[in-house]
C-alpha cells in the first residue's frame, strides 16, 4: 500500500462528525408523486361532497319561491346532488386507499432505513443504548407516523378547500352572515394557541419519556426474569415497573388535565348545535330586519355545519399529529447516527500482532476514560486485563473488534490500524465473547454457526465441544436443533459456553473475552480455562478477568488503573514486585476479591 493510499484511507476512517438529521421532506421525498395523488383525488372529493348539501339548498329556493314548480330543475338538481355524492364516496374512497397504500410503503421504508442504519453504526453505540428504545422507535414510533401520512393530507384538504369554497359561496349569498358563521370558527382557531404552550410540550415530552420507560423496564424485566428469579429479585424487577407505569399514569393525567379545558372548550364551539344557534341567531336579526331573505338561510344552516366539521375533525386528530411529529423526530435522530466509517481500499493484516499505541478514549468530550495505553499482543499469547471497576478494562477491549474508534492513537493488528480494516475482514479477524450474552431465537445450532453459517453439524459439534458444552446440548429435547426460548432453556453460564462455541468456530486470530466464565460454576470454568490453554501459541487472546484463576494463566498480566497502565508483566514477575497486583492477588486469597 502506498502512502498516498494509507493517507486516503486514514481520511476515510476518521471518525466520522454527527451527520445532521435528515429533514421530513427528504424521508418523504420517494413517495412525493402518490402525495400528490392522494391530495388531488381527496380536492376533487371534498368538493363534490358539496353538491348534495348545494342541491338541498337550491331545491328549497325552488320549492318555497312564490308561483308553478319547474320540475324539470328539480330532478336536475337531485341529479346532481347525487351525482355528487358518488363522486365523493368515489374520490375520497381511492385517496384513503392510496393514502394507506402510501403509508404501508412509507413504514416499510423507515424500517429498512432504521435496520440498514443500525446495521452500520459502530456497535459501541448500540450497547450504551437500551433495548427498550430502539424497540420504541423502530416499532411504536414508525407505526406513530400512520396519522401523519394516511389520514394527514386528506383532513389538511378537507379543512382547507371546503371552507374556502363554502365561504366563496356564502359570501355570494350575504356577506354579513357568512361572518356570523365564522364565530365558532374563530373561537375555535383562537384555543389552538393554547395547545402549544411551552407547558404542553413539556407535558408531551414527558409522557413520550414515560412510555420509553415501561418499554424499557418491560425488555429488561422479560430478558433478565431467569436471573431475576434465580437470586429472588422479582420482588424488585416489578417494583420498577409498576414504578414506571406508576409515573405514566401521574404523567398521563397531568397532560390530559391541562388540555382538557381547552379541547373541551374547541369541542363546544365545533358542536352542530352551537353552530346552529349562532346562525340562527344572527339569520333572525337579519331576517326581521329586512335584510335576510328567508329562503337565504337555508345555505348558512347547511354549509355553516360544513364549515366547521373539518376542522373539528382536525382537532381531534391534533394528538395524533403531535405525537407523529415527535417520533419523526427520533426516528430522524437515529438516522444521523455517524455510520462506522470504511476505508476506500482495505488493507490486509500482516500476522495476528495486536498494539496499542498511546490510545486515548472518552465517551463524552471533556472525560477521558483511556489515557495514553499503550499495550502489545504479542501472536499466540494469553494477556489479561485486571483492575478496579471503572479503570478501563472493558473499553480496552471493545477497541478491539472496534466497537469505538480510539480519539486518539491507534490500534493495529498486523500492523494495520483497525480503521484501515474493511469491517468483514475485522471480523473474520477478530472475535468476541463478552459477558453480556445475546442468544437468538433459534436452533443451537444456528446459534453457534452465527460466525460461520456455512459450517457444517461436525464443526459446530467440534466448537461446542471445545467450550465444553457439547455434552449438555446433547440433552437438550432435539439436541443441536432445539431452539432457544421453546425447548431450550439455559442458564447463564451455558449462553456464554455457546457465544465462546461461536466465537471458537468463527476461527479468528484474535479472541477477545470479557468476564466469559462470570455465570460458569466451577467445573465449568475450569474445562474453559483447558480451553484456552489448549488454544495457546493459536490464536492471541486478550482476556478479562476478574477471577485469579483465569489471570494465572496468562502470559502477561495488564493492571489497569483510571485509564493508565499501572503495571504489566507475568503474574510471577508481577507478585514478586509486590504492587497493585500482588495486593489484588492477597486480597483474593484473603476472601475479600470481588
Amino acid at each position: 500500500m502506498t502512502a498516498t493510499d494509507l493517507a486516503e484511507a486514514r481520511a476515510v476512517s476518521t471518525p466520522a462528525a454527527a451527520e445532521a438529521p435528515p429533514s421530513t421532506a427528504r424521508l418523504l421525498r420517494p413517495f412525493a408523486g402518490s402525495f400528490a395523488a392522494v391530495v388531488v383525488l381527496q380536492v376533487i372529493g371534498a368538493v363534490a361532497g358539496l353538491a348534495p348539501l348545494l342541491a338541498v339548498v337550491e331545491l328549497g329556493r325552488t320549492l318555497l319561491s312564490p308561483g308553478p314548480i319547474d320540475h324539470g330543475h328539480v330532478w336536475f338538481v337531485v341529479l346532481a346532488g347525487a351525482a355528487g355524492l358518488l363522486v365523493r364516496l368515489l374520490f375520497t374512497a381511492a385517496s384513503a386507499g392510496i393514502g394507506h397504500l402510501v403509508d404501508d410503503q412509507v413504514q416499510l421504508s423507515l424500517r429498512r432505513a432504521l435496520a440498514a442504519r443500525l446495521g452500520r453504526v459502530p456497535l459501541g453505540w448500540l450497547s450504551r443504548r437500551r433495548t427498550g428504545e430502539l424497540a420504541k422507535v423502530v416499532g411504536d414510533d414508525v407505526s406513530a407516523v400512520h396519522p401523519f401520512v394516511a389520514h394527514a393530507p386528506g383532513e389538511l384538504v378537507a379543512a382547507f378547500v371546503v371552507p374556502l369554497v363554502s365561504l366563496v359561496y356564502l359570501f355570494t349569498v350575504d356577506w354579513r352572515l357568512t361572518l356570523i358563521t365564522l364565530i365558532p370558527v374563530v373561537l375555535a382557531v383562537a384555543l389552538v394557541p393554547l395547545m402549544m404552550t411551552p407547558a404542553r410540550r413539556r407535558e408531551q415530552e414527558e409522557f413520550d419519556a414515560a412510555m420509553g420507560r415501561i418499554a424499557n423496564s418491560v425488555v429488561e424485566f422479560v430478558q433478565g426474569i431467569a436471573v431475576v428469579k434465580a437470586f429472588g429479585g422479582a420482588g424488585r424487577a416489578h417494583r420498577r415497573f409498576l414504578t414506571a407505569a406508576d409515573d405514566f399514569g401521574r404523567v398521563f393525567f397531568r397532560w390530559v388535565r391541562g388540555l382538557s379545558e381547552v379541547a373541551a372548550g374547541m369541542q363546544l364551539a365545533l358542536s352542530p348545535p352551537f353552530v346552529l344557534l349562532v346562525v340562527l341567531i344572527g339569520g333572525t336579526v337579519l331576517i326581521t330586519t329586512g335584510g335576510l331573505a328567508a329562503p337565504d338561510l337555508l345555505p348558512f344552516l347547511l354549509l355553516g355545519l360544513g364549515l366547521t366539521a373539518p376542522v373539528a375533525a382536525l382537532g381531534h386528530g391534533f394528538d395524533d399529529l403531535q405525537a407523529a411529529r415527535r417520533a419523526v423526530g427520533r426516528i430522524r435522530d437515529v438516522l444521523a447516527v455517524p455510520s462506522l466509517p470504511e476505508p476506500v481500499r482495505p488493507a490486509s493484516p500482516r500476522g495476528q500482532r495486536v498494539e496499542l499505541r498511546d490510545v486515548r478514549f472518552a465517551y463524552e468530550s471533556g472525560h477521558e476514560v483511556l489515557r495514553g495505553i499503550d499495550l502489545v499482543l504479542e501472536p499466540g499469547t494469553v494477556t489479561a486485563l485486571a483492575g478496579p471497576s471503572g479503570s478501563g478494562k472493558s473499553t480496552v477491549v471493545q477497541l478491539l473488534p472496534r466497537f469505538f474508534d480510539p480519539t486518539h492513537g491507534s490500534v493495529t493488528l498486523g500492523g494495520v490500524d483497525l480503521r484501515e480494516l474493511g469491517s468483514r475482514e475485522l471480523y473474520r479477524k477478530v472475535s468476541f465473547v463478552f459477558q453480556d450474552t445475546v442468544l437468538l431465537r433459534a436452533s443451537v445450532g444456528d446459534n453457534i454457526a452465527l460466525s460461520a453459517p456455512n459450517a457444517g453439524l461436525d464443526d459446530v459439534v467440534r466448537a461446542a465441544r471445545l467450550a465444553n458444552v457439547h455434552e449438555r446440548i446433547l440433552e437438550l429435547p432435539r439436541g443441536y436443533h432445539s431452539v432457544i426460548g421453546e425447548d431450550a432453556v439455559l442458564s447463564g453460564g451455558e449462553a456464554q459456553r455457546i457465544s465462546l462455541a461461536r466465537a471458537l468456530l468463527a476461527d479468528a486470530a484474535v479472541l477477545v473475552l470479557d468476564e466469559a466464565t462470570a455465570f460458569a460454576d466451577p467445573q465449568t470454568e475450569q474445562a474453559v480455562r483447558r480451553t484456552l490453554k489448549a488454544l495457546k501459541g493459536e490464536r492471541t487472546i486478550l482476556v478479562i478477568a476478574h477471577r485469579l484463576e483465569t489471570i494465572a494463566d496468562a502470559d502477561t498480566v495488564v493492571v489497569l488503573e483510571d485509564g493508565t497502565v499501572a503495571e504489566r508483566g507475568s503474574p510471577a514477575e508481577l507478585l514478586a514486585r509486590g504492587g497493585k497486583f500482588a495486593a489484588f492477588w492477597q486480597s483474593h486469597r484473603r476472601g475479600e476479591f470481588r
